[in-house]
């Protein structure tokens, strides 16, 4: 239960009523404690409980991350904010009545972006090197500025070099490259009269010579100005974003040709990431350039930051508080990185200030630096897809440097610590861009090790990985010194040191680069070897000692043996070398369905086990994504041709499943405001019922699957409706969510149905509905009450409750009926997470069956329309089958693995021939039900057959023969 909160303060000021509204929103979403809500907003328990305690206004931040948590209206009450915060205002008046009121699009500090030439009369503290640009231009033709991601390149070349160069009446071009460095060349210069774009492009890529012409074409054209001065900013994008080599080299060649020009009028400015020094050497005449061209941008000193800080400030009449001032200075000096973190601080500051004056108070208000980094990094986290969210968190665990007891302090790495993937280089460019990481060369760092301390989610990473990141920092540094000495067998782990390690061999993602990979493997196979070693000298022995006493009975015993050994070590071969390629099939099959088919097939013939026999069944899956949101909930229809799939992105989709390997999009249906949680078909008429976060409950008319419509929209008074389940007749429709009541709706007229009554049991919110076979019963299973309560539906005007019990240890999540037997099954949270009930002529159900194997919560159970197949969907990221004999006898049938996300269900077409799987990351799922059947058939869905290369690759040394 929530700690009880403490009396508002007296009186009825907005600061207090607006703490008022919160609490009642927390009451409203049902009493989260604080805790949960802090895990759910990324802001302390503190600092969320302060915000409802009506002493001061919280700030706008904080107020969306509570409302947020709670579930509510974030743009509503970003609007009562701005009028409590304007009452506020109001009501304690001015603090200096000769200051200029704040204006919000004004302020001297841009934030985390750059300084543009805009904001140039607020640029400080880089004149230094402004004037080293302007002395060195002054002397050469071409230049270029390196300096680390977050150094501020950008603010020093347009907001202090390009101002002063047009204030001494030169002309200045400035570009980023981009994708088509050329294009951007070439609307730069159209731009300025030398011609169209189209044909401006045409004569770069015919020769690069004639950029030195068109510049010339400018110069002359505009009276008073005898050259031209070439700004390319963010000049890396040339390797990270231009994927053609020859644009490229045409690009480079253009600016070098340009600037050496024996008639030249152009000076030429590059600002480069210090990190991609090494991609422009490998240009021999960019390098040759470099020599005597580089400038490089360090981390300001305690006075540029004096006037970087205060300068801005004054500029428009205000101050800024000493105690803040050290504060800042300490937070920045000797970080390179900081300063755009540094500089959305102040931003902050500036929207909270009172009068002319910049306050410590107004910092924290705002989140101070710590808390502006949090939100950044959060924002950077949710724009990644799923797989680079795995290589943010391995990476960003890899930065972090683990003490003996909980310390944790930034680690500076190397590039060849990290994987070379698509994957992992993105996030490195995106935490640069973000600033929360600086890339300085070959190496990389945290910006500030405030990230450590006030950000959640890598709080929890470290949490959860605590031990994994010493015995993987181990490897790193075994792997790293096996590197050096050139893969010296003698560096292998051997003994404890390799039993410490070998637990990440068996993780699926232990986010090892391809280095500590061949160096893991390495070891153990050495260590097989030696095993293998000492029991060949072991058998060698015995033979010795036999053929002491008789010498023909040993010299048929060692043909013998040998032959065995050979065998022996051939299936243990093979056994590993299938348990190896099955894992690897199941990694592949989102990526290369058909090689992954045919790997897991391989792999299977070669030595059939259970490991290898769900691996081939996994990678036979057709799968198509459904949402591009997560997916909450699906139902397929009586005749089995429909499927509906319901999102977070506020749609239920239908598709046709007569062709299962390609199912096809019918109708998207878009009545809902809010999240879908649930639907379901009405068994004898082509109805569809669907509900959620909006609390509305909408039938539609599905007659004509791609010209579906509404029948009616009733408003269930359930803030959340999370089920829905028709009665076998249809004449019910049964709908429940987060109040806790079971309500029964009349639908004999779909077009008209009436509310009837409202069964209340349950103590919080309900999850799950199901209908026995016949009808006469009813299940309902409380999310977060573990309970499960059967009703007696016979007259559904007048239900009676039949038994109410505490089915699971944690939370009941899911119930459905055996159509045969009316056995029913349980799933939800604890050791046991799928359980098996009799309930039919008993007065209290009776427990046949616990099953365990899903190592999370089961939050989907169900059965195959025959009653012989028992189904659950895990939060352990498998779909999982038994096969189900009266009375209550189960056995395991198989394992489907290989999901992104969690599983949220299994339904089975009516004819059973088919099984579709919903996964929460929007993607679902067909597969043929008669496994049997399927594997026996499986080439007929395989691919193209193994190549001799890729059997090599993924089976090693086994002689190859092809699947098929």
């Amino acid at each position: 239960m929530p700690r009880k909160e403490s009396p508002l303060p007296e009186g009825d000021g907005p600061v207090v009523r607006f703490a008022a509204e919160l609490r009642e929103l927390r009451r409203a979403a049902g009493g989260p404690s604080y805790r949960d809500l802090a895990g759910r907003a990324h802001y302390s328990v503190a600092t969320l409980s302060s915000a409802a305690a009506g002493r001061r206004l919280p700030s706008l931040e904080v107020t969306r991350g509570y409302v947020s948590a709670c579930g509510g209206d974030v743009e509503r009450w970003e609007t009562l904010w701005h009028t409590t915060a304007a009452a506020v205002a109001l009501a304690e008046g001015p603090a200096d009545e000769t200051a200029p009121p704040p204006d919000q699009d004004d302020s001297p500090y841009p934030g985390l972006a750059s300084f543009g030439s805009r904001h140039s009369r607020f640029f400080f503290g880089r004149e230094r090197v402004v004037e080293q640009l302007r002395r060195r231009l002054t002397d050469q033709r071409f230049i270029a500025l390196f300096g680390a991601s977050g150094a501020g390149k950008s603010s020093v070349l347009h907001a202090g070099l390009s101002p002063y160069l047009r204030a001494e009446d030169r002309t200045v071009l400035t570009l980023t490259p981009g994708v088509r460095p050329l294009e951007e060349l070439a609307v730069r210069l159209a731009g300025h009269g030398a011609g169209t774009p189209g044909r401006l492009l045409e004569d770069l890529w015919a020769d690069p010579g004639n950029l030195h012409l068109l510049l010339r074409q400018i110069a002359a054209e505009t009276p008073g100005r005898d050259e031209v001065i070439l700004v390319v900013d963010q000049f890396e994008e040339v390797f990270t974003l231009c994927s053609r080599r020859e644009e490229r080299d045409r690009f480079i060649d253009a600016l070098l040709l340009a600037a050496r020009a024996e008639n030249s009028v152009c000076r030429i400015v590059l600002g480069v990431r210090a990190d991609f020094y090494a991609h422009c050497i490998a240009h021999v005449d960019l390098a040759r350039a470099l020599d005597a061209a580089m400038v490089t941008l360090g981390p300001m000193d305690s006075e540029e930051l004096h006037r970087a800080i205060c300068r801005p400030a004054e500029a428009v009449g205000s101050r800024v508080e000493g105690r803040l001032l050290a504060y800042l200075i300490a937070q920045a000096q000797d970080s390179a990185g900081m300063l755009p973190l540094l500089s959305h601080a102040l931003r902050e500051t500036w929207r909270h200030r009172r009068g002319t004056l910049l306050t410590m108070e107004a910092c924290r208000s705002a989140g101070s630096i710590e808390h502006a980094l949090t939100r950044t990094a959060e924002r950077f986290h949710q724009a990644l897809s799923a797989r680079q969210k795995e290589a943010a968190r391995h990476l960003f665990l890899r930065l972090v440097a683990v003490g003996e007891g909980f310390e944790y302090s930034k680690r500076r790495i190397g590039r060849g610590e990290l994987s070379s993937d698509p994957d992992t280089t993105a996030v490195v460019d995106r935490a640069a861009a973000e600033r929360l990481i600086t890339v300085d060369g070959e190496h990389l760092d945290l910006t500030h090790e405030a990230l450590i301390r006030w950000w959640p989610r890598l709080r929890g990473w470290l949490a959860e990985d605590r031990e994994l990141l010493r015995t993987r920092r181990q490897l790193t540094e075994a792997a790293a010194t096996w590197a050096h000495l050139e893969r010296d067998p003698g560096a292998l782990l051997r003994g404890t040191r390799l039993e410490a390690v070998r637990p990440l061999a068996r993780a699926e993602d232990a986010g090892l680069t391809a280095r500590e990979r061949e160096f893991l493997a390495a070891s153990l196979a050495a260590e097989s070897a030696d095993r293998a070693a000492a029991a060949r000298r072991r058998r060698r022995r015995r033979l010795l000692i036999a053929a002491s006493a008789v010498l023909l009975v040993i010299s048929l015993a060692t043909s013998v043996l040998a032959v065995h050994a050979d065998r022996e070590v051939t299936a243990q071969r093979d056994e590993a070398v299938a348990h190896n390629a099955s894992t690897a099939a199941t990694a592949l099959s989102h990526r290369s369905p058909g090689l992954a088919t045919q790997i897991a097939l391989a792999a299977h013939r070669l030595r059939p086990s259970r490991h290898s026999r769900d691996a081939l069944l996994s990678t036979l899956m057709s799968t198509w994504t459904a949402h591009r949101a997560e997916m909450y909930a699906m139902d397929v229809s009586p005749n089995g041709s429909l499927l509906a799939t319901a999102s977070r992105d506020r749609t239920v989709r239908l598709w046709d499943l007569r062709t299962p390997r390609h199912p096809h999009r019918t109708a998207v249906l878009t009545g809902h405001k809010d999240a879908v949680y649930a639907v379901a078909m009405h068994p004898r008429r082509p109805v569809l019922a669907s509900a959620g976060a909006d609390g509305a409950l909408n039938l539609w008319d599905i007659a004509d699957p791609h010209r579906p419509h509404r029948l009616a929209t009733l408003e269930t008074h359930t803030r959340t409706v999370r089920a829905l389940a028709f009665s076998p007749s249809g004449d019910t429709l049964v709908s429940a969510g987060s109040d806790g009541d079971v309500v029964l709706w009349n639908t004999r007229s779909a077009g008209r149905p009436v509310r009837g009554v409202s069964l209340r049991g349950h103590h919080d919110e309900v999850r799950s509905l199901a209908f026995s076979a016949d009808g006469r019963l009813l299940a309902s299973a409380g999310g977060g009450d573990e309970r499960v309560i059967l009703w007696d539906t016979t007259s559904p005007a007048h239900p009676v409750e039949r038994a109410d019990w505490r089915a699971h240890s944690v939370t009941a999540l899911s119930v459905a009926f055996n159509p045969r037997t009316g056995v029913l099954a349980t799933s939800g949270g604890g050791d046991r997470p799928v359980k098996l009930w009799r309930v039919a002529g008993v007065h209290r159900p009776v427990l046949l069956a616990a099953l365990d194997g899903p190592t999370d919560v089961v939050g989907s159970v169900g059965f195959s329309p025959d009653g012989r197949l028992l189904t659950a969907g895990s939060d352990d990221r498998t779909a999982r089958f038994w096969r189900v004999s009266p009375p209550g006898r189960v056995r395991r049938e198989a394992v489907l693995t290989g999901f992104t996300t969690a599983v949220l269900g299994l339904r089975f077409t009516p004819d059973g021939e088919q099984v579709v799987t919903g996964v929460f990351d929007g993607t679902a799922h067909v597969l043929p039900a008669d496994f049997d059947q399927l594997l026996t058939h499986a080439c007929t869905y395989a691919g193209q057959p193994l190549t001799r290369e890729e059997w090599r690759h993924y089976l090693g040394k086994v002689p190859y023969r092809r699947p098929c």
